[in-house]
């Protein structure tokens, strides 16, 4: 069985936001106990599963992402991760349809090697800001918005964008305040600099203190700021350490993500590591 390390939404290895990929020859997903030590033992941010799915049906491949410690509802880079996958592979021609706990979502290749998903935009509702959390913060927020149950986040934004890149959160008392974690951003302080908007993620709760580039967020930060800034086209980036950028095109109800990948480490799970019962195949479906 094969597994990738791949760096999503850059065109660079080491940056972006790595994520494992597994492509299954089963039709089925093996036990979560399984998904989720394997997760486990990759230890990043998220690791795709994907199984193919028969072909009259709605959607190409089913698609499930975990955490170290929790499955997620929706996850953007590790499905931009995984169609890069079914591309560079071979494993999958033209557009991905995704079979997912947050519906369809579709995964288009172009010819330069970009990916764009189409996914659910997120349900933006204004919220008061919680008592002393300025302080877990570290400053003292414009807004607050809940961001619907797929993504499970509190959008806030900050004053500026020097802010949002000094933040050091309280990341215990941070998880209180919502489902996942809390994306904080700001506008772009120089928008010549080819992004309109900046943002960071923090999400103690299904274990990641700080994500490098968060896919799923974008589905909020879109609607956001396409709002403020009066276009439906933008380019966010996420101010991480390793940094990467994201695409985004609001339609209404849907939201475009678009960006790169780069797979920078491919290897076999060994007999002992497979889910009990299967025996190891040579090749598998990914070539």
């Amino acid at each position: 069985m094969r597994i990738r390390i791949v760096d999503a939404f850059t065109d660079r290895p080491f940056a972006g936001n790595p994520a494992g990929v597994l492509l299954l020859d089963t039709d089925a997903f093996p036990d979560d106990g399984w998904l989720q030590n394997v997760a486990l033992e990759v230890n990043h941010a998220e690791t795709a599963f994907a199984h193919p799915l028969p072909g009259s049906g709605d959607a190409d491949w089913a698609l499930r992402w975990f955490t170290p410690v929790a499955e997620v509802a929706m996850c953007g880079h590790a499905t931009l991760a995984t169609a890069h996958v079914l591309h560079t592979t071979g494993s999958h021609e033209g557009p991905v349809r995704f079979a997912t706990r947050s519906g369809v979502l579709v995964a288009a290749p172009a010819e330069d090697g970009s990916v764009t998903l189409d996914f659910p935009t997120a349900p933006l509702t204004p919220l008061p800001l919680p008592e002393g959390f300025a302080e877990t913060l570290g400053a003292e927020p414009l807004t607050a918005f809940d961001t619907g149950p797929n993504v499970g986040d509190l959008l806030v934004e900050v004053s500026d964008e020097r802010t949002v890149h000094a933040l050091r959160p309280d990341l215990k008392a941070l998880g209180a305040h919502s489902a996942r974690g809390v994306i904080a951003t700001a506008r772009a302080e120089n928008p010549s600099l080819g992004y309109d908007f900046v943002s960071r993620c923090f999400f103690p709760n299904v274990g990641i203190d700080e994500d490098p580039v968060t896919g799923s967020a974008h589905t909020a930060l879109a609607p956001y700021w396409s709002e403020r800034l009066g276009r439906t086209a933008l380019t966010g980036l996420q101010a991480s350490p390793r940094s990467g950028r994201v695409r985004t095109e609001l339609r209404g109800e849907r939201t475009l993500l678009g960006g790169r990948a780069v797979t920078v480490i491919e290897g076999e799970l060994q007999s002992a590591a497979l889910p009990r019962g299967r025996a190891m195949k040579h090749g598998g479906p990914t070539g």
